[in-house]
């Protein structure tokens, strides 16, 4: 480890959160950008940040009514948060969902007018397409309309809008998670009122994560900042190289106001010096940014395990690896029955592959509109699968009858407070919603294993709930229009402006065992064995395993081949990189970043190649790894 790298003060960051206390000053707030790497200590700058706002300000902050607000991105750094500065009501912390919600609620009537217009215009363009008539695309089509219209129709008589950040969202007058985000971006942008009272009411804003904040909502809070300098200040929390999400701002913290200011954190308080070294390396070409180290932290242990790609029992193999980490570092922890490995996938679809619910995740996320809700948990059309039917038959087949009785309480429209006032039979209301419970639980007898298409049709059939508006074309099929939609000649190519790329996704994914979702729920809600890159944000764990795997990822998002070296850039890359664009050599880059810099005490990673050889060489002549750090395929470590 070179010496540079080591810094004898391990305080030496402590005056930048001394910096971000001086740009909280009510009478002159500043805004600014806080870059902070990975381990660097971010939340704990933000939370020092809010102690020394509520140490100096807190008396006037409560008799202007005033608060201040912390945006995070999980409802677990949200608890963190509170819990750190001890549930102190001069704080609003919540999710960025929430928060837009908190602010738009109260805009109901603006925001149906937005609905309408957004409604209208989706009509007139779906309307415009001269598509080819007889094909599924065509059927589809007509019952997007038909439910659009319908939804419409119904505008009028929603008299007040509903949201829950943690909900499905599926109600008639519930908006999802997307329009929230979008409805908050316009108004903000657009709306002074709004301004004003953001302003106003929160005189302070922190955004944690703020490179996965969604780009249209980063671009409204510095046009919010622009317009009310004198009296707001913006402070971002992040790390650029740290950005997951595809709709989060590429380049935030570049080309920033003049009047911003712009701290910086250099430690690295989470990693051991090997580790640490390696990651910088890692991230050297692309920002030049390389961390320092305590002079507390052990040197760590690395390894990188080269395997063929043909390899056939590739789970006996990594449990092999992990023997081989055992007797490397000493550390038994890395089996038995205390192991404690946290293993990280580079991409989606190995995880979704060994986890068993590929089928349901690849076409899914050939779309891009779908890819962040897809990832996070949130997109409306699998929140239908996740937060009500999947509960909902756990409690029953575990004869939970209080556990069924409150999710159709919650959930059906059958049991809504509208249905119950206008209907004088409640008794036959109530059991209509115990049939439709039956009749859906009725796909699962005889040891069957229903589809997710069953299961959506089934539940459209009974009105047990409301069908998320995206899946409602495909819901609403009768059943010979299924029957033709599942047929050879409706999965024909179509010509580009009569086909629906989204509607046939959905019909793909919806083809699968509903047995899937499980898995899928499991991986998202980051308690499933392979830990997600959005579910480890932040998090560390003393012993990490990065799997990578182009052959098991499908994916075109993402490859490990060309970051180490195995693969030539395509044509794409090239063309990418020439317009300024991102590649799949910086997206791998950059999730590599991420998941190595989990680690507190060794790392793994395994990587599966075609020319173990190339890569061998490849991270040699970059100094990513030394030569007794590189374990070859049948070679002793």
């Amino acid at each position: 480890m070179q010496n540079n790298a080591i810094i004898d003060d391990d305080h030496f960051d402590d005056h930048v959160d001394d910096e971000i206390h001086t740009y909280l000053n009510l009478d002159e707030p500043k805004s600014f950008f806080l870059f902070a790497g990975a381990g660097s200590g971010k939340t704990r700058s933000l939370v020092n940040a809010l102690l020394s706002v509520r140490k100096e300000s807190r008396q006037r902050l409560r008799l202007n009514s005033h608060r201040i607000a912390v945006i995070t991105y999980t409802n677990a750094a949200c608890d963190e948060i509170k819990r750190r500065i001890d549930f102190d009501p001069l704080f609003s912390v919540s999710t960025i969902h929430s928060f837009v919600w908190d602010l738009i609620k109260y805009y109901q009537t603006d925001i149906k007018q937005w609905l309408q217009i957004n409604l209208k215009a989706e009509i007139a363009e779906l309307e415009q397409i001269n598509g080819r008539p007889g094909t599924k695309t065509a059927m589809d089509r007509a019952k997007k309309i038909e439910a659009k219209k319908k939804r419409l129709g119904n505008l009028g008589k929603i008299k007040r809008f509903t949201y829950n950040p943690n909900g499905g969202n599926t109600s008639r007058d519930s908006l999802n998670h997307s329009k929230v985000i979008n409805i908050g971006a316009v108004f903000l942008t657009n709306k002074p009122l709004m301004q004003n009272i953001l302003t106003r009411k929160f005189p302070i804003l922190l955004i944690d994560e703020s490179q996965d904040a969604n780009k249209l909502l980063m671009d409204a809070f510095f046009i919010v900042q622009k317009e009310h300098s004198n009296h707001f200040s913006l402070g971002l929390f992040g790390d650029t190289m740290q950005r997951i999400y595809a709709d989060g701002k590429i380049d935030l913290g570049e080309n920033l106001p003049d009047d911003w200011a712009k701290p910086a954190k250099i430690m690295n308080h989470r990693c051991p010096h090997r580790i640490m070294k390696l990651i910088n390396k890692i991230r050297f070409e692309v920002d030049g940014q390389e961390q320092k180290g305590r002079k507390d932290k052990v040197e760590g242990v690395v390894r990188l395990f080269i395997l063929s790609a043909d390899t056939a029992d590739k789970i006996m193999a990594e449990n092999d690896v992990v023997q081989k980490m055992a007797d490397i570092t000493g550390d038994m922890r890395w089996i038995g029955a205390d192991s404690d490995v946290k293993i990280l996938t580079l991409e989606h679809h190995m995880a979704a592959n060994r986890m068993g619910f590929i089928e349901l995740l690849e076409p899914l996320y050939q779309i891009d509109r779908f890819r962040t809700g897809l990832l996070n948990g949130t997109l409306p059309g699998l929140r239908f699968f996740t937060q009500l039917i999947l509960p909902l038959v756990k409690a029953k087949q575990n004869s939970d009858e209080f556990g069924v009785a409150r999710i159709v309480r919650q959930s059906s429209p059958y049991l809504s407070k509208d249905s119950l006032k206008s209907n004088d039979y409640q008794l036959g209301i109530i059991q209509k919603a115990r049939d439709s419970v039956n009749k859906l639980m009725s796909l699962w007898e005889n040891v069957n294993s229903p589809r997710f298409i069953d299961v959506l049709q089934n539940v459209a059939q009974t009105g047990l709930f409301a069908i998320p508006e995206s899946l409602i074309p495909i819901a609403n099929r009768t059943s010979g229009e299924q029957d033709f939609a599942e047929s050879p000649e409706a999965n024909q190519s179509e010509e580009g402006a009569d086909k629906d790329d989204e509607l046939d996704a959905w019909d793909k994914a919806l083809k699968t065992p509903f047995a899937q979702i499980k898995a899928y729920n499991e991986y998202v809600s980051d308690r499933a064995k392979f830990g997600t890159h959005q579910g480890v944000k932040g998090l560390e764990f003393p012993r990490v395993m990065v799997v990578m795997d182009d052959s098991e990822a499908r994916g075109f998002m993402f490859s490990y081949g060309k970051l180490f070296g195995a693969k030539e850039p395509t044509s794409t890359d090239l063309k990418n990189k020439q317009e300024g664009k991102e590649t799949s050599f910086d997206r791998t880059r950059r999730l590599f970043y991420v998941t190595c810099s989990r680690a507190k005490n060794s790392l793994t990673i395994v990587a599966y190649t075609e020319n173990p050889d190339k890569v061998n060489k490849f991270v040699l002549s970059k100094d990513w790894f030394k030569g007794d750090e590189v374990i070859l395929p049948f070679k002793d470590g």
